[in-house]
């Protein structure tokens, strides 16, 4: 059992061994992997094949696995270390410590993005992007998007997301108007605002946060340890709501074969949602 703190409350010497941690797995080439898979599992609901990742019920305990996947390759580097969490309803500035050179490191600049401070700059040769859908070798940001301006998810954005009693709803997509997994995951068919919570947050970073391969940010993880944190939260507020769908589909549904039902096991690990519930048998929150 270990705890995962808040990234503002990180001492100078907990700052410093994440990032050593960091650094050290994408030495060892073990930190690319964990951007290809993400890559790999993230299949669009325009597709017509199984969404383990996005845009389906599975969302929240796809994502619970692949963080405990990669903590545990953090603390073989070093046993001391876990994931921190962003809370973005409070740190919403690009001059939130989070972005300090000795942490995140800050935004890119104008003329091509590129992530010029902190431990993670190319320039100080210790962050290649290796795996990408773009051609550059470098991290890039755009940190509330300057010339089309866009605002972090608010408190009350993520209340309403937690009042919802349902866990998720048919289509069991990117299209479902109700359930707090769609809402925090933040697809909007329609509406000023297309992107909501979690999908809103990769748009304010920008960069390579913005696509399929968006681990290649380390921020990737403190933001989604803030998800994971926010689904035992609405677990604690509705302990009698659970994961939908529980059982498999029928054949009739439009989603049949493309979502995963509470016991089916979800690539790659064929770990069923069931199995990703509990996160206290792993670690806590402070």
């Amino acid at each position: 059992m270990y705890t995962r703190i808040n990234q503002r409350n990180l001492t100078r010497a907990q700052k410093r061994r994440f990032v050593d941690a960091l650094l050290a797995l994408k030495r060892s080439g073990r930190y690319d992997e964990f951007v290809r898979t993400h890559g790999r599992y993230y299949v669009s609901d325009s597709e017509d094949r199984a969404r383990a990742a996005h845009m389906a019920p599975s969302f929240f305990p796809w994502h619970r696995r692949f963080l405990l996947d990669f903590e545990q390759a953090l603390q073989a580097v070093d046993p001391g270390v876990s994931v921190p969490y962003w809370d973005w309803t409070v740190d919403n500035s690009p001059s939130s410590s989070l972005w300090a050179d000795d942490f995140m490191g800050g935004t890119g600049r104008s003329l091509d993005r590129q992530v010029m401070t902190g431990p993670f700059a190319h320039r100080n040769g210790d962050w290649r992007i290796t795996t990408r859908i773009t051609d550059g070798k470098f991290l890039t940001r755009d940190l509330g998007r300057p010339r089309n301006p866009v605002s972090l998810p608010t408190r009350a954005d993520v209340a309403a997301a937690l009042a919802d009693p349902v866990y998720d709803a048919a289509p069991w997509d990117s299209t479902s108007a109700t359930g707090f997994r769609n809402r925090i995951e933040g697809w909007n068919a329609g509406g000023e605002e297309r992107w909501r919570n979690h999908n809103r947050v990769h748009r304010w970073v920008g960069g390579l946060m913005m696509g399929a391969t968006s681990p290649n940010d380390p921020v990737f993880w403190l933001h989604h340890a803030f998800m994971d944190l926010l689904w035992a939260r609405w677990q604690e507020a509705h302990p009698r709501s659970g994961y939908l769908p529980r059982t498999r589909l029928p054949r009739s549904d439009s989603a049949y074969g493309q979502v995963f039902a509470l016991d089916e096991p979800m690539p790659p690990w064929d770990v069923r949602p069931s199995a990703m519930l509990d996160h206290t048998r792993h670690y806590r929150y402070a």
